[in-house]
């Protein structure tokens, strides 16, 4: 592969559920779409904001204010998860996010809280056949239940929820796929995830309206002039779905902050990766099921982390995006790599694991130029 191009996500993966099996089978990956680096947009539109830290915010939080001169910014770490509902994977993640005093980021799939007895509830645009989705739907009425439950607990402890659309439509799949969605699309597409969201509040989901600010798009896939346009027009406030090469400051495109997925160097094969789960998966062995090479795999993808969270250290101090699935994939080598990561890097000195929001809150308290100043600084490479 070359640094031009980054491994996308796969069509359909084995996201793992809440429910009392806690994994939904998906078909078969086929083969992996190539996301290239896009340009930023020549319109960046208005600059989009998110409500003041509050009072409580800030006295929990001593690294949200405004730099002082010559003062550094901390080094943010962004978790991030696409599906984010296995209650199994939540139970390994709060308790270190608790311990190390860190907040991550669910990028939820609406699919999941619906019932499969419920499935047609889900129009999906495009002129896609009503009741269907790629990666399956959320289990019985008993599971959704459980699910708003603990997706409750995640909220309650400062976590954020954004979102991973619905459908999971990628271009190895079910056509026409998010890559040829238009503008109507994906406003069609953000509806339907708020509506299904509107449901699940009133069935008890302790999620206000105004919560869910950007998300991750399928299989990092869209033609972003569509899509962008219909994120703002729904209330989002950032996207986190393009690739850059190395780790770069959000900017402003089309009226969202990107917050690019990093494409680094994985020391151990002295290639570029995109640094998704499933991306360090198919690098080290086109994805194949070799459990047992998931320490080897584990403590590759966690020397991987920690090369880049130091490079960033002490480079240009832009936040740096893990993204991550809730999966067993490999005898759990990623999730593995995750929750080592989580519980080492996110009380190193100078270093915040904080969610988006928390970011762009922290980035509205800086003087323009300052970010101006951070973003001019070359993206951290793990050379």
């Amino acid at each position: 592969m070359t640094t031009g191009l980054a491994l996308g996500l796969v069509l359909a993966v084995v996201m793992t559920l809440g429910s009392q099996k806690d994994q939904v089978p998906a078909a078969d990956p086929g083969p992996l779409p190539m996301a290239p680096r896009l340009p930023a947009p020549k319109d960046s539109g208005p600059t989009p904001t998110v409500p003041a830290p509050t009072r409580e915010q800030l006295g929990k939080q001593p690294w949200m204010h405004k730099l002082a001169p010559g003062e550094k910014p901390p080094q943010f770490v962004l978790f991030s998860f696409d599906g984010a509902v296995s209650k199994k994977h939540w139970d390994k993640v709060l308790p270190i996010a608790k311990a190390k005093n860190a907040h991550v980021t669910g990028l939820l799939s609406g699919v999941y809280l619906l019932a499969d007895q419920d499935r047609n509830q889900y129009q999906p645009p495009a002129g896609l056949k009503r009741g269907v989705s790629d990666i399956q739907f959320g289990g019985s009425r008993q599971d959704i239940a459980a699910r708003i439950g603990y997706l409750n607990q995640v909220i309650a402890d400062g976590h954020e929820i954004g979102t991973h659309y619905n459908g999971h439509f990628c271009s190895g799949g079910t056509q026409p796929s998010v890559d040829k969605w238009d503008n109507a699309a994906w406003n069609a597409e953000l509806q339907q995830f708020r509506q299904i969201v509107d449901r699940s509040r009133a069935a008890g989901l302790h999620l206000p309206a105004d919560a869910v600010r950007g998300g991750r798009t399928p299989c990092l896939e869209g033609n972003w002039d569509q899509a962008f346009p219909a994120m703002a027009a729904n209330g989002l406030v950032y996207d986190t779905s393009k690739v850059a090469l190395g780790v770069q400051w959000p900017t402003v495109q089309n009226g969202l902050y990107e917050f690019p997925m990093p494409e680094v160097r994985v020391p151990a094969l002295g290639k570029q990766v995109v640094m998704m789960d499933f991306n360090l998966w198919y690098a080290l062995n086109q994805a194949k099921d070799e459990p047992h090479r998931a320490p080897e795999f584990t403590q590759i993808v966690f020397d991987t982390y920690r090369s880049v969270h130091q490079a960033a250290l002490n480079g240009n101090r832009a936040p740096i995006v893990v993204g991550n699935h809730f999966n067993e994939w490999n005898g759990s080598a990623f999730s593995n790599a995750m929750e080592q990561f989580l519980e080492h890097v996110c009380d190193k000195p100078e270093t915040v694991c904080a969610t988006y929001t928390e970011v762009i809150q922290w980035m509205q308290l800086q003087d323009p130029a300052v970010l101006d100043q951070l973003r001019r600084i070359p993206a951290a490479r793990n050379w």
